[in-house]
């Protein structure tokens, strides 16, 4: 079990500052008037004590203490420009950026979690016990930002005031990430005293480039120190290694809320988004999804856009689930961004009057960013993350080189989507009733389903599959993707399945108000289904009916067919709702092709499943009961009708 502050913080043992009136004379010594003025402003003894130990390890020649005031930020943001981090591109306040090309994604094998010997932790992650990593850090951290200046800003992961926000240091030495910080996150200088104060912690990240050169890259290296909640990231660029408040805040608030929420609160890698349905209702949805797996794009199909990667969520007083995204921004992948999929963000990445920032794109000829799957006519040169670009250029390895990496990216605030909700500031949360699972599943599952009570939904998000992608270097190939939160999930496996059950199933939980729990897929291909093609079985604006349909079903207001997995729509429901969303004829035998059971094939998810879950340690009996009796259940089916059970198969049962 995780002790917090077990062991010695590492960046107090490197920089040997012990006390309030050590750091103070620290600040006196390294920070100009005006940054000294701003450090005075804020008083919690141990943020002071922690950036002291920052200033002491990194060495700066300079230290900016931002108040996120608006001449502050113009200051980061033209630091980045100055030193090349960010290049001005054709429309006002929109930059672009470059990770080095080996650097596109998380990386993953550079990426540990900090143990104390004893500890229970992820077999999905890999980590490093104290000791040792305090010599690695030790020897690439001290000195690291010498003639650098270090960037020290205050943030709320979450509306300020939220029971579930958490407020977090950011210091690094690159205006870019500090630039990033500012457009993901709310800026809390002001009030961050009364924050830690209220919230009894904060979490700290300490971030430097270096030099960002390719030979520094093997010696990346990225920690997450659980006992003391504070994250440490050298040599590398991409803002998944790097902005640690992201991805590297989120596994502290996981390990929050697993080990210390008492069943009452979720850390989830979920967008949220509220769906219309009759008169004018509102219905919020969190979804789960891997990076890469269409989370924005889910996120963008509701009416009311909240958030697309992160949630956090607690049991509030009146016995409803409330919701808050961490963050104030997107960092969002743009491959296959068009204005087909996804006007809302297009009117934002193609016009005026927003800050984005672009990365990893390719910068035409008109210093206009360009992108895979952006559904303009292809540029015929340009500049991209690898360098000069051009049709048909290959790499070293003489395959196509892509218009821009897969894993690009823009960073944009969410206030400027015109389907914004202001319900994101709330610090009460929204009220979240619909609760999704989905990853890539290209040939087993169907577009969507819903879990016949609040263990079968748990088991819905344990078994998640994905196929790899962009976001993670090195990782290739199918693998399951528990909860889509597996790569951030610090602890056991089984304690977290244990929180999950926990919570959805907790009796604080108001009967009115408890949470429909679904998958849903719409990575289902023809060839899965009997086709000849690769393509999807069906379309990407079909996930405006699915979503649809679940907030009809919460409200009582459609049927379903009743099946082994869960509870399947009804074609006359399907039908009106796909007229009614998205004016589209939907065609029966779509309908069959999607929802028919393909029993072998689900057959094969579960023994993938279960076998994996039984070499894990802890896991509930009860999510192998649920997986074995839907066994069960199938093989009954499978003696009856074959191994296709199709929709009408399944009413005539009934």
């Amino acid at each position: 079990m995780l002790e917090r502050k077990s062991g010695c913080d590492i960046v107090a043992e490197i920089g040997e500052i012990n006390s309030v009136e050590a750091a103070q004379a620290l600040f006196e010594e390294k920070l100009d008037a005006t940054h000294l003025a701003r450090i005075r402003a804020i008083h919690h003894p141990e943020a002071l004590i922690k950036i002291a130990n920052a200033i002491a390890m990194c060495q700066p020649e300079r230290v900016f203490v931002s108040t996120g005031s608006a001449e502050d930020l113009e200051a980061i943001r033209q630091a980045a420009l100055e030193r090349g981090e960010e290049k001005p591109l054709a429309i006002d306040r929109h930059t672009v950026h470059f990770d080095l090309k080996e650097e596109q994604g998380r990386l993953v094998d550079h990426t540990f979690y900090i143990i104390n010997d004893g500890e229970l932790v992820s077999t999905l992650g890999k980590n490093m016990v104290r000791h040792t990593a305090l010599e690695v850090i030790r020897e690439s951290m001290v000195g690291v930002m010498r003639g650098r200046t270090m960037y020290v800003g205050f943030f709320s992961r979450g509306p300020v005031g939220a029971p579930a926000s958490n407020p977090a240091l950011e210091i690094s030495s690159s205006a870019y990430v500090m630039h990033s910080a500012y457009i993901l996150y709310r800026n809390c200088y002001a009030s961050f005293d009364q924050e830690v104060e209220a919230r009894g912690h904060f979490f700290a990240n300490i971030h430097s480039e270096g030099e960002n050169r390719p030979e520094d890259l093997p010696n990346a290296r990225i920690f997450m120190d659980r006992a003391w909640w504070t994250t440490y990231s050298v040599f590398c660029t991409y803002a998944g290694n790097t902005l640690l408040l992201k991805k590297g805040n989120h596994r502290f608030a996981v390990d929050k809320a697993v080990l210390e929420g008492g069943g009452l609160e979720l850390a989830e890698h979920m967008f949220v988004t509220g769906i219309e349905g009759p008169g004018g209702r509102v219905t919020w949805c969190a979804g789960a999804a891997p990076s890469g797996c269409g989370k924005t794009t889910t996120a963008m199909a509701g009416d009311h856009f909240l958030g697309d990667d992160l949630a956090q969520c607690w049991i509030a007083d009146d016995g409803s689930i409330r919701s808050i995204n961490p963050e104030c921004g997107i960092f969002g992948i743009l491959k296959d961004v068009n204005w087909e999929g996804d006007p809302h963000l297009m009117e934002v990445l193609r016009n005026e009057g927003s800050e984005v920032i672009f990365s990893n794109v390719l910068v035409d000829e008109n210093n206009t960013p360009r992108w895979t799957g952006d559904g303009d006519p292809e540029p015929q040169r340009g500049v991209n993350y690898q360098g000069e670009w051009w049709p048909g250029k290959l790499d070293e390895k003489n395959k196509p080189v892509p218009v821009s990496h897969p894993n690009a990216r823009c960073t944009v605030t969410a206030s400027a989507l015109s389907n914004y909700s202001t319900e994101a500031e709330n610090p009460a949360g929204v009220e979240t009733r619909i609760f999704t699972y989905s990853g890539r599943d290209a040939d087993t599952m169907p577009p969507v389903w819903v879990a016949k009570s609040s263990d079968e939904g748990v088991a819905i998000g344990a078994c998640i599959v994905s196929a790899s992608t962009a976001t993670e270097v090195g990782v290739s190939g199918v693998r399951r993707a528990p909860w889509a939160n597996a790569p951030f999930i610090p602890g056991s496996l089984g304690d977290n399945m244990r929180a999950q059950f926990a919570f959805f199933g907790n009796s604080r939980i108001a009967a009115d108000k408890r949470p429909l729990l679904a998958g849903m897929n719409y990575f289902l291909t023809d060839a899965a289904r009997g086709g000849s093609t690769p393509k999807l079985l069906g379309e990407k604006r079909d996930v405006k009916v699915w979503l649809a349909w679940l907030e009809r079903r919460v409200h009582g207001e459609v049927g379903a067919l009743d099946a082994p997995i869960g509870y399947l729509p009804l074609y006359e429901d399907l039908e009106r709702l796909f007229k009614e969303r998205i004016d589209k004829v939907y065609d029966r035998d779509l309908y069959r092709r999607q929802f028919s059971l393909y029993v072998d094939k689900i057959f094969e998810r579960i023994d993938l499943q279960m076998t994996a879950y039984r070499k894990e340690m802890h896991i509930p009996e009860r999510f192998f009961t649920i997986l074995t009796a839907q066994e069960r259940a199938l093989r009954e089916l499978r003696e009856q009708f074959g191994p296709v059970v199709t929709p009408e198969q399944l009413r005539r049962e009934a």
